[in-house]
């Protein structure tokens, strides 16, 4: 019997899911409507009333205040509160300075610039808003990988399905054949093959069994998991990653927190400055009048405007966030935009050969006899033996030996009697002979018979990875990686168009290690190394030019935490990857490195034509205001139009290519 929750979320998940708070599910449908993009809703609003003042400014001035007014409660009134928090916190900040701007504009007369001021303010604060949005969507998608709910296995046996985050450490749950392991845990019940194809795309199945370790995010292949949950849902394998993002979010790139020290200060400097000017001007300028459009409160207001650094403070912030959020749509973890930096003054790259340059779907190369039975019988009667067995089965093995058969046009044995063993192998009976054939790894055969414990050779390759044994003979399949698709292309390009030298380090045998160099043309290759050995070799390449150092990141591990940047290929299950990586390839796709190496050069170049042009509209327009020859609308204009151009060209980053 299974009882069942009213909602998926419980009230603060939601909330704490990063997920935008218009589509909540404890909202009215008509709520939700309303409150999607509010704050660019109501820009757009203050805009129309904006508009509406100004023609009925000429033709029918009555009127023209009260669509004012409009304008001030709608935006003015967000930034007024805003400013209060500000002063109550003693901050002193561009938000102050807009604020301040808008009164004085009031103050003086010049209402409708003051409008305008606002209206083109919080259209940037909105566009800002919405390039945030962007990455809180990248961690909306990565929550939907995760379940939201579990059965809990209670002491009756009974099922109960419940919150994530109501389950605490060491209760029990059931993960059924298809579904996706909720929460970390070993094995108390069944056993299975489990995969992480869906967030990596790592095809090549582990067997778990009684005692083993899942993590969360494993896919469950074909049977029944009950697991003894050792981590609650804050600790799990996808949260640690929805936290990387949330992470990469708040960590702040040296320029960026260089920005944010001075902003403070570069604000109370422009408050005083503004005051200064507005009495002192008269002084160097006796004709010139305190009121008025050509007065020097005028003109003060008008540099306090211009010398507003919107554009300034947020040209590096929205070009890092679109860049993260580019990334988080393909894939790709950043912890913080200090890594594109970094990535964008890597000349060279190191991978690791396993599960890096090959992709971990498995290739049936060869078959082998291991018994003397098995030497007299024809390869092509063991290989239709196996593809009758494989056949009802759907996992990458299977996948690769009826392949493999397939490539050999063969046809299938006729069996009966069939059964399959989760996680272990499967069995059945020839129909023509009625002998028991066997197909699955080495437990599984020893089980069924422990005579063959003297065949099973310590020498045999490392890629034997399942055997086949009937009427006393047994036969060892063999495996190995093929290489990723488009891994030439990747590294030519890397080579060709992105100038960097490329390396293999790994600890596989040599012979294996020259066999891929040659095939993807990579002239320095080392093998046969130590996870120590490895690190060496990072610090060494690493000594005069910055290094990119990609590789799986369990083995890896000292040699990505040493490299100048390193990138994990997938490997969601290992918190060492998460832990010590820079970056983090949750497809294993290796195109996409070209991709984050490019775009950390985007970033950087799109920063540097922000910060020009805020500091072109600030020196441009701020000292010709305090001479009379910028007006204040003009000034409205350059700084907010500044600010929104600056935050359209950071949203160039958002785009995939």
């Amino acid at each position: 019997m299974i009882s069942h929750t009213k909602h998926p979320y419980l009230f603060d998940e939601f909330f704490a899911s990063g997920k935008e708070e218009s589509i909540s599910p404890f909202l009215l449908p008509s709520a939700r409507k309303w409150g999607h993009n509010l704050p660019l809703k109501a820009a757009i609003l203050s805009a129309c009333f904006l508009l509406l003042a100004y023609i009925c400014h000429f033709l029918s001035p009555t009127f023209a205040p009260v669509f004012l007014l409009f304008v001030y409660i709608l935006s003015g009134t967000p930034a007024l509160i805003q400013t209060v928090q500000d002063l109550l916190n003693l901050e002193l900040n561009i938000d102050i300075l807009m604020t301040l701007a808008a009164l004085l504009s009031v103050v003086i007369g010049s209402g409708m610039e003051g409008g305008l001021l606002l209206v083109l303010f919080e259209l940037a604060g909105s566009m800002e808003i919405a390039v945030t949005q962007k990455t809180k969507n990248a961690l909306s998608h990565l929550n939907k990988l995760s379940p939201t709910t579990a059965y809990l296995v209670e002491k009756d046996g009974h099922l109960v399905e419940r919150s994530v985050r109501e389950i605490p450490i060491n209760s029990h749950i059931l993960v059924k054949a298809g579904e996706i392991v909720p929460l970390d845990g070993h094995v108390i019940e069944g056993s299975s093959f489990i995969t992480l194809d869906h967030l990596t795309g790592e095809s090549a199945p582990i067997t778990k069994t009684m005692g083993d370790e899942v993590p969360a995010g494993a896919k469950n292949l074909d049977g029944t998991l009950t697991l003894r949950t050792t981590k609650s849902y804050k600790d799990s394998t996808l949260r640690q990653i929805i936290e990387l993002i949330t992470h990469a979010q708040e960590s702040k790139p040296t320029l960026q927190r260089w920005i944010d020290r001075i902003d403070k200060k570069y604000a109370t400097t422009i408050i005083i400055l503004t005051f200064l000017f507005a009495i002192s001007l008269p002084w160097f300028f006796p004709h010139l009048p305190y009121i008025g459009v050509e007065g020097s409160i005028y003109r003060a207001l008008t540099f306090l405007i211009a010398a507003s650094p919107c554009a300034l403070v947020i040209g590096a912030p929205t070009a890092y966030l679109s860049a993260i959020s580019a990334s988080a749509s393909h894939g790709i973890l950043l912890k913080g935009g200090a890594i594109l930096d970094a990535l964008a003054k890597c000349k060279k790259v190191a991978f690791d050969k396993t599960g890096t340059l090959t992709t971990g779907s498995l290739r049936c190369t060869n078959i082998s006899p291991l018994t003397e039975k098995a030497a007299t019988i024809p390869i092509t009667q063991a290989l239709s033996i196996a593809g009758a067995l494989e056949r009802p089965v759907k996992h990458p093995i299977a996948n690769a030996i009826l392949s493999f058969i397939q490539e050999k046009n063969l046809p299938y044995a006729a069996i009966e009697n069939f059964l399959a063993v989760a996680g272990r192998g499967v069995k059945a009976t020839l129909s023509d002979t009625s002998l028991p054939c066997y197909l699955g790894n080495k437990a599984f055969l020893l089980e069924q018979h422990p005579e063959l414990q003297p065949f099973f050779s310590s020498n045999l390759s490392s890629s034997v990875q399942t055997y086949l044994f009937y009427d006393q003979a047994l036969f060892a399949f063999h495996f190995e990686d093929e290489i990723r698709p488009y891994a030439k292309e990747v590294l030519s390009d890397l080579q060709k168009n992105l100038n960097m030298d490329i390396s293999i380090l790994t600890g596989d045998e040599e012979h294996n290690a020259q066999k891929v160099a040659t095939q993807l043309e990579i002239q320095h290759v080392l093998s046969q190394l130590k996870p120590e050995d490895k690190l060496a070799q990072i610090a060494k390449l690493s000594h005069k030019q910055d290094l990119i150092m990609i590789g799986d990141g369990v083995n890896d591990a000292p040699a990505l935490a040493r490299a100048t940047v390193g990138i994990s290929m997938g490997k969601i299950g290992s918190s060492a990857a998460i832990a010590v990586s820079d970056v983090i390839f949750l497809h294993d796709n290796l195109s996409h490195l070209p991709w984050i190496i490019k775009k950390s050069h985007d970033t950087l170049r799109i920063i540097k034509q922000n910060l020009s042009l805020a500091l072109c509209v600030i020196f441009l327009a701020s000292i010709p205001a305090l001479f009379g020859w910028v007006p204040l609308w003009l000034a409205v204009v350059l700084h907010e139009g500044g600010t929104l151009l600056v935050g359209l060209n950071s949203l160039r980053l958002l785009r995939k290519k």
